[in-house]
């Protein structure tokens, strides 16, 4: 069986860089003034066009986005950042109804804060956030499980030959349920072992869910690799049912 990854210790995260995107200059100020004290070099960007402009310029470990912002939303940005690049996105936003965070996860955000939000832990999810897609790997061997290879140290997966385009937490999502196939899970159990959060909203696992079926299904609403077990949770199938 792989063994389990290492943490990432604290200290590789200092120097890391940091994309804040933001058009509150007071927002924009207190966050950066915090990622700078926690140790990040932090670059700014007032609209989405500029944030998509630095990162073509220099990609960041990790963008801090507003949902909000004049020209394209963050939503939008968000979507283009994952088209070309897989770079950990936080979304901030004042939409604090679930269809709005949802929204934000559909969109490709590995997590959200709702505002008002305390900068301390906008900090914390920050490191949070890169520990997880910096972590390194204890050597693993790549296996292979139905159609799909799985190379844990490249972070990359294939189905029949063909790499699949994975953001950081559907790999840590699929790539944790290829580990454990035919055992069910609840979303809780998911969120625990895939987020590393003891609590947050169960919606976060969903909408990762549905957007890893649309890579990997044939028909993602009648799956049967990633299957849905009533009232329970989800189920990794590597073989289609007889």
């Amino acid at each position: 069986m792989p063994t389990a990854r290492t943490a990432t210790p604290m200290a590789d995260l200092v120097d890391r860089r940091v994309l804040v995107v933001e058009d509150d200059p007071t927002v924009r100020e207190v966050v950066g003034t915090y990622l700078e004290a926690a140790g990040f070099i932090v670059d700014m960007a007032t609209d989405g066009f500029a944030a998509l402009d630095t990162i073509a310029r220099q990609a960041p470990d990790l963008v801090v986005l507003d949902r909000m912002l004049p020209g394209i939303d963050g939503a939008e940005v968000c979507r283009r950042i994952r088209r070309s690049a897989d770079i950990p996105v936080i979304l901030l936003t004042a939409l604090g109804a679930p269809e709005d965070r949802v929204g934000g996860l559909e969109a490709g955000a590995d997590d959200y804060i709702t505002k008002p939000f305390s900068p301390r832990e906008l900090v914390l999810r920050v490191q949070a956030v890169l520990r997880r897609s910096l972590s390194d790997y204890a050597p693993e061997a790549p296996f292979d499980l139905g159609p799909f290879h799985l190379d844990p140290s490249a972070r990359v997966v294939t189905k029949d030959g063909g790499a699949l385009a994975l953001s950081t937490r559907e790999f840590d999502l699929f790539s944790f349920l290829m580990k454990h196939p035919r055992r069910v899970f609840t979303r809780a159990e998911l969120l625990r072992a895939v987020w590393g959060w003891d609590f947050g909203d169960l919606s976060t696992v969903t909408v990762t869910m549905r957007r890893l079926r649309e890579k990997i299904e044939e028909d993602p609403a009648d799956p049967i690799r990633l299957c849905t077990v009533w009232g329970v949770g989800y189920r990794f199938d590597p073989e289609e049912a007889a």
